[in-house]
C-alpha cells in the first residue's frame, strides 16, 4: 500500500552543522550527543525509503526549506503479506528439494576433439576509451540581477565543487572569484555546479564545451539567482506528517 507524508521541523537546532563531526550519514552532535542525518543533498525517492526504514526512531536531521513543501510517497508491505511470501518460498525450497533428491542425475562423458582457437597476427590497439582531462576552471560567482558577488554576510562561507570532485574551493567572499581543478571528458557539454554555506545549499548544470579550454584552463563565471539558492536548517525532531488516503 502506498503511504504519501510531508515533514516538519517542530523544533529548529541552533547548532552549526559544519562543526559537527562527520560520519557516513550526516555528523554527530556533541551538545545533544545524537546523529543528525543529512537528507538535504538526497532525492524524494531517497528521502521517502529512509523515512520508511526509520519511521519508528526518533530522527534528528537536516533538511533543505523547500524540502518542508515537498509530499514523499513510499510504498509498506504489511507483516502479513511479508509472513505469506516467506511461507510460500518456504514450500517451493521444500518441494524443490524432495524433488531432487528423488532423482539421481545420470552422468554423462562426452568427448570431443580439442579445437585450435589460436589467431596469429598484429595486435591493434583500441583508442576508443575516452580518458578524462584535468583543466582549471577560473570565474567568478555572480548574482544574475546585480551581476555581482553574493553578499558575504549574508551568504557566509560558501564552497564551490564541479562534477562532484573532492577538490572543495573556498570562493572569495569579497570577490566571488574562485580557481580549481576539475576532471572533464572531452566529449562532455555540462559541467555539475555544487555551491554550499553554512546553511545554504545550490545544485545546477552549466554548459560546456572542451573548446572554450586554452592551455587546459576554462575561463567560466557562474551565474545564480538568489532564489535557487535553497537555505538549509537542522531539525531538533523531524516530524512525519501522514496524509490520509481517499478511499
Amino acid at each position: 500500500m502506498k503511504k504519501k507524508f510531508t515533514l516538519e521541523i517542530a523544533n529548529p537546532c541552533s547548532e552549526n552543522f559544519d562543526k559537527m563531526i562527520p560520519n557516513v550519514n550526516g555528523s554527530f552532535c556533541n551538545s545533544c550527543m545524537k546523529n543528525v542525518i543529512d537528507l538535504s543533498k538526497k532525492t524524494n525517492s531517497e528521502v521517502a525509503k529512509f523515512i520508511a526504514e526509520s519511521k519508528d526512531k526518533n530522527i534528528c536531521a537536516r533538511l533543505k526549506v523547500t524540502q518542508l513543501n515537498e509530499q514523499f510517497e513510499h510504498n509498506e508491505i504489511s507483516k502479513i503479506n511479508n509472513f505469506k511470501y516467506a511461507a510460500v518460498a518456504a514450500s517451493v525450497l521444500l518441494t524443490s528439494s524432495i524433488i531432487g533428491q528423488e532423482k539421481t542425475p545420470v552422468q554423462t562423458e562426452i568427448n570431443a576433439p580439442q579445437l585450435n582457437n589460436d589467431i596469429v597476427g598484429k595486435i591493434a590497439l583500441n583508442h576508443d576509451v575516452e580518458k578524462e582531462v584535468l583543466i582549471v576552471v577560473k570565474g567568478k560567482l555572480l548574482e544574475s540581477k546585480s551581476n555581482k558577488p553574493l553578499d558575504g554576510k549574508a551568504y557566509p562561507n560558501l564552497m564551490l565543487s564541479i562534477n562532484g570532485s573532492k577538490n572543495t574551493l573556498k570562493i572569495n567572499s569579497k570577490t566571488g572569484a574562485f580557481s580549481i581543478p576539475v576532471k572533464v571528458l572531452k566529449s562532455s557539454n555540462t559541467l555539475e555546479i555544487t555551491i554550499t554555506g553554512d546553511d545554504y545549499y545550490l545544485s545546477k548544470t552549466i554548459p560546456f564545451t572542451i573548446k572554450s579550454v586554452k592551455n587546459k584552463i576554462l575561463l567560466q563565471n557562474i551565474i545564480v539567482a538568489e532564489e535557487e539558492i535553497s537555505r538549509i536548517m537542522i531539525a531538533g525532531g523531524l516530524g512525519i506528517n501522514y496524509i490520509p488516503q481517499k478511499e
